[in-house]
């Protein structure tokens, strides 16, 4: 009777109390798994062994994790649909460009295992971008216009027209001219598409097409003194490529009609988009703009600080190129956008490297404890080297030397709360008995005095402790450092 009232009354409080947190659990779970993405999609007009995808990124700093994303993808649908992808740095804005940056954009891309079957630039095609901006001013489909800045943006704000807007192709052409040769007329002035200032899409505000800058370009030199905008750019070098679908981030949904204009104006072979969400991190920076901001202001030690985004920064953290894959391609090419945490891609990355990661232990240094073994022969009085196994569940990856002896050091959290009589495990050694402890002050334990008990169970024992011989010449000093996010919010 005892034993069913017993099992009765935990059927009512106990296991229900538990069913229901477990139910909570169970359901907290399918809400994480949110953030693991699909690649069961149809990309519209694909063709097997014709499709071709680009990676087009602009070398004005390094790769960040949002970049690594937007190239494997593209590199994932050419494979499985039997094409080709192409690699093309948008060297549109010798501003910010620099060989150093696209060199390290080439030498990333290496690690990620992400190779282009053709490597190009945008700057290789701008002889032929200058003569379609040129066709579109005699069409009179573009204007040169010379509104300031501030103006020009609060006009297409409002949908205002500007006054330059209506000149005559000749007048725009000959504007196109003081611009190519940067004279002091030219410089004030840029081309803007003329498409629709009334449009709800602001994107199709009438758009700058090509904008005046003295700045030598890292490859062309002095050769040019105008550029185009990426956004005029990029449809008209899509289409001369080859480039069936465009893969992109969802941030630039509302400029695909602008993508598709061009193409129309220009009358250019359709490109097929498809937009995707780009990986959002919880208290992470990925504008490229930002962290610059960063390294300029010297708040990080360079490109590849451990808290940045960067490739190089989270591989420099510990992130493995193999568990950055398998997390990328597990967000696959959904368009939801979310904001991801860092502790999945981290535990992706334990699970690789746990089977095969050597293990090695340290002692915080402040206030040892010292502990001294006293009586039987098991115990060097100097220290004694011992091999023992770097990886307990590994054996192909080794031994290491590790030191015993009479004398060592614990620290003060696994010595804290212990008793005399007391039997813990020393870790790679065996079970101890307390037989002494000594008080520096009332929080501080100065040492402890212990005699072996190797034949003693380690299941037994609930204090399982890291000591270290204190003979100096088997101590290697070291500084751990913990990373936390860069910004707070």
């Amino acid at each position: 009777p005892e034993a069913s009232r017993w099992y009765n009354f935990l059927s009512e409080k106990c296991f229900a109390s538990a069913l229901a947190t477990f139910a909570e659990q169970a359901k907290a779970l399918k809400e994480k798994k949110k953030d693991q993405g699909s690649f069961a999609i149809d990309l519209e007009g694909a063709e097997m062994g014709k499709v071709v995808t680009r990676f087009p990124p602009e070398p004005s700093g390094y790769l960040h994790i949002g970049h690594a994303k937007a190239a494997m993808l593209n590199q994932y649908f050419a494979q499985i649909y039997k094409g080709k992808m192409i690699v093309r740095f948008d060297d549109t804005n010798p501003s910010k460009e620099k060989c150093e940056f696209e060199e390290s954009i080439i030498e990333d891309l290496a690690l990620l295992g992400v190779k282009g079957d053709i490597m190009s630039h945008t700057s290789d095609f701008f002889p032929q971008i200058e003569k379609y901006c040129e066709m579109m001013l005699r069409e009179g489909t573009a204007y040169a216009d010379n509104t300031p800045l501030e103006k020009m943006r609060e006009e297409r704000f409002e949908g205002i027209e500007s006054v330059c807007r209506n000149q005559s192709p000749e007048e725009n052409l000959r504007i196109w001219e003081e611009m190519k040769q940067g004279t002091e007329t030219g410089l004030t002035f840029c081309i803007r598409a003329k498409m629709d200032m009334s449009a709800n899409n602001k994107a199709l505000r009438d758009p700058v097409m090509y904008r005046c800058n003295l700045t030598p370009h890292h490859r062309t030199g002095t050769t040019y003194k105008v550029y185009p905008t990426y956004d005029f750019a990029c449809p008209i070098v899509d289409s001369l490529e080859g480039v069936t679908h465009a893969l992109r981030t969802n941030e630039y949904h509302d400029r695909n009609d602008q993508y598709a204009w061009f193409l129309n104006a220009l009358r250019l072979r359709k490109v097929n988009i498809w937009d995707y969400s780009r990986l959002n991190f919880v208290y992470t920076l990925l504008s490229k703009r930002k962290l610059t901001w960063f390294v300029n202001e010297g708040r990080v030690t360079g490109w590849d600080d451990p808290r940045f985004p960067t490739v190089r920064g989270i591989r420099r953290r510990g992130l493995t190129i193999e568990a950055l894959r398998e997390y990328i391609l597990m967000q696959g090419a959904s368009k939801n956008t979310i904001l991801l945490e860092w502790d999945k891609l981290w535990a992706v990355n334990k699970r690789i490297i746990d089977p095969i990661a050597p293990r090695y232990v340290a002692l915080a240094g402040d206030h040892l404890c010292r502990v001294k073994i006293v009586g039987g022969d098991e115990c060097p009085e100097s220290a004694e080297l011992r091999e023992i196994p770097r990886h307990k569940k590994n054996p192909q990856l080794g031994n290491k030397q590790m030191a015993f002896s009479a004398n060592l050091f614990m620290e003060q959290a696994d010595v804290a709360n212990l008793k005399v009589g007391e039997e813990f495990t020393l870790m790679d050694w065996g079970n101890v008995i307390v037989e002494g402890i000594e008080m520096a002050d009332a929080n501080t334990v100065a040492c402890i005095s212990v005699k072996l008990n190797l034949q003693g169970d380690f299941k037994k024992t609930s204090l399982k402790a890291t000591c270290f011989s204190t003979d100096p010449h088997h101590l290697v000093p070291l500084s751990l450092h913990f990373y936390d996010y860069l910004i707070s919010k």
